[in-house]
């Protein structure tokens, strides 16, 4: 017998929203307002005796399940018309345990949640650049950050993982226990189960060296190419990443610059902090500067630094490539299109991901772009519906630019909902070996709104 709402209610101890309830509206909601869809019902687990439940409800009644974290999920995976949410973000704990280094993360914490409790102790691991994001889809994605180049990607800092399968089963997956499901969740998506907790690796990282540096738009190509050479010789403890910006009116910027296009280097050094300037000095050196925030800070204030530029409810398009090199043909490209970011959210970020990224083969994890030297995304984030035509052809004439000098495949968690067709390049070597794993994991594909692997 098909299981019903009210059944699923005495079964979880969470909140169990259906369309006539009070809240759904406010349930059903995600971070990407073009997404708008209205599920049978959203399920607030607090605990993975209610996620194991909410996926038998789904399954046992044929109905499409969709696995929400942190709810940023750019295509709007968070959610569906007529399914189920599975809602995790009411589990939000985080364990340190500083003699061991690790953290324990429920699986709908944040990254800020998880900056937090990692700093009182002076440790962090690879965490996102928005802190609101959640942990489950980066870290599953691969997971790139300010630390990567130092410590890996979130998912090579993955120690092991509690999964709930599409059989309904609680496994933990390491390297010792569900080795295949364990390599596939560091970089497959959520395409293998539902995490309910990660435990990370952690490195000490208190305060870092770091923080934003504008340039006149008109120096971007010369801002490229010192940034390329720049970071290819810098330490690992040093991360830099360009960003085309519209300058937001924040105070140490020159208020008559307020609303300008301009190029931003956005730094990170984790070294010893008195080292920072001279590391830092040849960003300053490229050309002369309009406005500069850069000095000691908590890295937990650097990896919010963005947050306010991305509330919820903008409209979100976005598409990506890797880059193993920033030839000269790309660096055009990014000067002739990065220049028409088109609204103050709106941003093009160019991110290294070498060094500890490519000390992992490529076979190792899901995770397949280890020669890849950066992961570039145009992010178009608006507020208005009303501009979604003209500002969705600006990110995709941006990306027929550069996508010529760019690696076939992308970082899976920039991708958008028109991109399932690259599902194949952007795991390389890595597809037939995801899809064995997907098939004894989750045949039926329940777990099939994502980026998906099909069985």
């Amino acid at each position: 017998m098909d299981l019903t709402i009210e059944t699923l209610r005495e079964r979880v101890r969470g909140a169990v929203i259906s369309r006539q309830d009070d809240g759904f509206e406010q349930a059903r909601s995600v971070y990407n307002a073009m997404i708008d869809r209205r599920p049978q019902v959203v399920v607030r687990c607090v605990n993975a005796g209610d996620v194991v439940a909410t996926v038998a409800y789904a399954r046992e009644n044929g109905l499409d399940l969709a696995v929400r974290g942190g709810g940023h999920s750019v295509p709007g995976f968070g959610t569906c018309d007529d399914g189920v949410v599975l809602d995790l973000t009411p589990m939000h704990g985080v364990r340190v345990s500083p003699g061991s280094r690790t953290a324990r993360a429920e699986g709908g914490t944040t990254w800020g949640d998880v900056d937090a409790a990692t700093h009182a102790f002076g440790l962090a691991t690879t965490g996102g650049l928005i802190s609101t994001t959640g942990i489950g889809g980066l870290t599953l994605g691969g997971g790139i950050g300010h630390l990567a180049r130092g410590l890996g990607l979130s998912c090579d800092n993955l120690v092991s993982a509690d999964v709930v399968t599409a059989a309904g089963e609680l496994v933990v997956a390491d390297e010792r226990q569900h080795e295949d499901l364990f390599w596939a969740l560091r970089g497959g998506g959520g395409n293998f189960g539902v995490v309910t907790s990660f435990e990370y690796r952690l490195a000490p990282v208190r305060d870092i060296y770091g923080g934003l540096i504008f340039f006149d738009v008109d120096q971007a190509s010369n801002v490229l190419r010192a940034f390329r050479e720049i970071i290819t010789r810098a330490p690992e403890e040093f991360s830099a990443f360009p960003a085309f910006q519209i300058a937001p009116p924040l105070p140490f910027i020159p208020e008559n610059r307020h609303g300008d296009v301009l190029i931003a280097m956005v730094a990170c050094w984790t070294g010893p902090m008195d080292a920072g300037p001279a590391v830092v000095q040849p960003l300053r050196d490229i050309a002369p500067i309009v406005a500069e925030h850069v000095g000691p800070m908590p890295y937990p204030r650097l990896n919010s630094a963005f947050d306010a530029l991305v509330p919820p409810g903008l409209q979100h398009y976005w598409k990506a490539n890797f880059v193993v090199e920033l030839t000269d043909e790309m660096i055009a490209a990014h000067a002739q299109f990065g220049p028409k970011v088109p609204a103050l959210n709106s941003t093009v970020h160019i991110y290294p991901i070498d060094g500890a990224c490519h000390r992992v083969a490529a076979d190792a994890t899901a995770f397949a772009y280890r020669d890849a030297n950066f992961a570039g995304v145009i992010a178009g984030m608006w507020p208005d519906p009303a501009d979604n035509e003209a500002n969705i052809a600006w990110v995709r004439d941006y990306y027929a630019a550069t996508a010529p000098h760019s690696e076939e495949g992308g970082y899976v968690n920039f991708m958008a909902g028109d991109d399932q067709d690259r599902i194949k390049a952007n795991y390389k070597g890595n597809f037939d070996r995801l899809v064995q794993v997907k098939r004894e994991y989750n045949p039926q594909n329940l777990f099939h709104l994502n980026q998906n692997i099909r069985p």
